[in-house]
């Protein structure tokens, strides 16, 4: 099997080609018949506007019977065969409007084929070197502080450095080399080691990206949530997301930090609900250190060795708030999103699918809201003026 796009392309281009001269060696015009020049005929010459006959007089003569017979013997060959024959055979010339118009659509398609196959390759030449990362696809997950104690993957499929998108595998975090922990053991995520606020620059790609992601929800809010639109927080600090990841010795994601520094979080207006993802309330970078302050002071222990699997660990991101003890998390460590359940259940499916990033999250939500469709199982509409999240 041919698997090779390229090769593809050449072999079209080629039969393409082939087909244009076929169609041009059976619409040329035969060559015209010299005029005979022995003597006339007795008798009347003939009628002018008589057609000429069909086939025309061969140029050398009409072959002898002592011809025939001295070629007679020749082996046939290829050009012999009764279908090669006829297929070259020469046929009634087509009138000149016929020929033009078969001329113009062979070189129309010659001409299409070498488009196309010309821009197969400079795709290939252009976007075949280095990563297909795409805008999901960010900077580092690295700790921010050296002695901060935070556990990550490093992904270093993206060009420039480690992939700051979320870890679309399986992928664990780095083993500790301290030994297993015990049950009931202290969660080390919550009680992190001091650190100076520490102001890292986002890469340019994902703040186009989310910004891109923002400008799309904004545009619908304005058009049909207004109230909502007014919800939506100022521009936050880049301090002081440095002082909250300070505090809590975790990481944000740049994404994260770059929808932040867009909105930081969203407030009540005029007695409306503020603007959230999946029924929750957007957190602002405050509201986001305080209330990973206040679940490390309820649950500050490790009942497992899988933090993913426990009702709230240390490591995880709160940013958004459905009023009744539930939160929407993002794992510092793969960067995914998911929600805690106050009754103790922790999941990263929320709404029923796997939401890989924050930025996947914006773009879900700015999809949604331009079609009319959900995320997961949550559908967003606007209803007088405000956006609200149904289960239909």
């Amino acid at each position: 099997m041919i698997t090779s796009r390229g090769l593809w392309w050449a072999l079209a281009a080629a039969a393409v080609a082939v087909a244009a001269a076929v169609f041009l060696r059976r619409s040329r015009t035969p060559y015209p018949a010299l005029p005979d020049e022995r003597p006339a005929p007795d008798g009347p010459p003939p009628e002018r506007d008589a057609p000429p006959p069909w086939p025309p007089v061969p140029i050398l003569g009409t072959p002898t019977k002592a011809d025939i017979e001295r070629y007679a013997t020749r082996p046939a060959g290829f050009f012999d065969r009764p279908a090669v024959a006829a297929f070259f055979a020469q046929a009634q010339p087509l009138d000149g409007p016929t020929r033009r118009r078969l001329n113009r659509w062979a070189m129309v398609a010659l001409a299409v084929v070498l488009l196309a196959g010309g821009a197969q390759v400079l795709e290939s030449a252009v976007f075949s070197k280095g990563d297909h990362s795409t805008e999901e696809h960010f900077g580092s997950c690295a700790p921010a502080y050296a002695n901060a104690g935070v556990r990550c993957v490093v992904d270093t499929d993206i060009e420039g450095g480690p992939a700051a998108e979320a870890v679309t595998g399986e992928q664990q975090p780095a083993e500790s080399q301290d030994p297993p922990l015990a049950q009931e053991a202290v969660d080390a995520d919550c009680r992190p080691r001091t650190a100076e606020p520490h102001v890292r620059a986002i890469n340019p790609k994902v703040t186009r990206a989310v910004n891109r992601q923002w400008r799309r929800i904004e545009t619908w809010l304005k058009a049909n949530a207004p109230k909502s639109h007014r919800t939506l927080g100022r521009p936050g600090r880049a301090r002081t997301i440095a002082v909250a990841e300070a505090q809590t010795g975790l990481s944000f994601p740049d994404d994260l930090r770059a929808s932040l520094l867009r909105h930081d979080g969203a407030a009540v207006t005029e007695a409306t609900w503020p603007f959230g993802f999946l029924g929750n309330v957007n957190g602002t970078v405050r509201q986001i250190r305080d209330a990973w302050r206040g679940l490390c002071k309820i649950d500050a222990t490790d009942d497992s060795d899988d933090p993913r699997t426990e009702w709230w660990d240390g490591r995880m991101i709160p940013v958004g708030f459905d009023g009744m003890g539930n939160s929407l998390v993002i794992d510092s460590v793969r960067r995914d999103v998911g929600e805690t359940d106050h009754e103790g259940d922790m999941s990263f499916t929320p709404g029923g699918i796997r939401i890989r990033s924050y930025h996947a999250l914006l773009k879900a939500t700015a999809d949604a809201l331009e079609t009319g469709g959900t995320v997961g199982y949550w559908k967003p509409e606007a209803v007088a003026g405000e956006l609200e999240w149904h289960i239909p």
